[in-house]
């Protein structure tokens, strides 16, 4: 499935960002004052934007070290990381996915590709920790063809809770 829900805003705190080995939770404060306090200069719906999904991102990403801590060794970086799965996304030939996968035999994240509807684990052996739909059906009544576009969109809502989880219960 398509991890939906969560949104990640910007590279300044990345995926997954905090102290190591860090257990407390972190949770967005409410602002203490309206989203409309300070029009005319900012916007309401920008203030509104920034608070409930962007800085919101930031907080729960905080809660994430150890997954980020993976892609930084298995990819370099989390730049690299989102490059190459993008870019794997984008060479899927007419439909599928493009994955990242946990590879429990060796230890460690790998990205892969399948046509159509051909499972992960049945085609690479990789445990499913992140699916891009990479269906017309996904994306094309907003980006029509083009795909490049919908990718580069959809880091904005991946799941890294969801990821996370995935990720902590193979490692098990």
């Amino acid at each position: 499935n398509v991890v939906w829900g969560g949104v990640q805003h910007g590279q300044e705190a990345g995926p997954v960002a905090g102290a190591a080995g860090s257990r407390h939770k972190h949770s967005l404060p409410d602002l203490p004052y309206d989203y409309g306090a300070l029009e005319p200069h900012i916007n309401a719906q920008i203030m509104q934007l920034h608070h409930s999904k962007h800085h919101a991102a930031y907080m729960n990403n905080l809660n994430f070290n150890e997954l980020l801590e993976a892609i930084k060794h298995d990819f370099g970086s989390f730049e690299k990381f989102k490059e190459k799965l993008t870019a794997v996304s984008v060479g899927v030939q007419g439909s599928g996915w493009g994955w990242l996968g946990f590879n429990k035999e060796q230890g460690h994240l790998q990205i892969a590709a399948c046509s159509n509807q051909d499972p992960l684990q049945g085609t690479t052996g990789l445990i499913p920790m992140l699916g891009i739909d990479v269906w017309e059906h996904a994306y094309y009544l907003q980006y029509k063809n083009v795909r490049p576009d919908y990718l580069k969109a959809i880091w904005n809502v991946i799941n890294w809770e969801n990821v996370t989880e995935r990720y902590t219960a193979c490692k098990k």
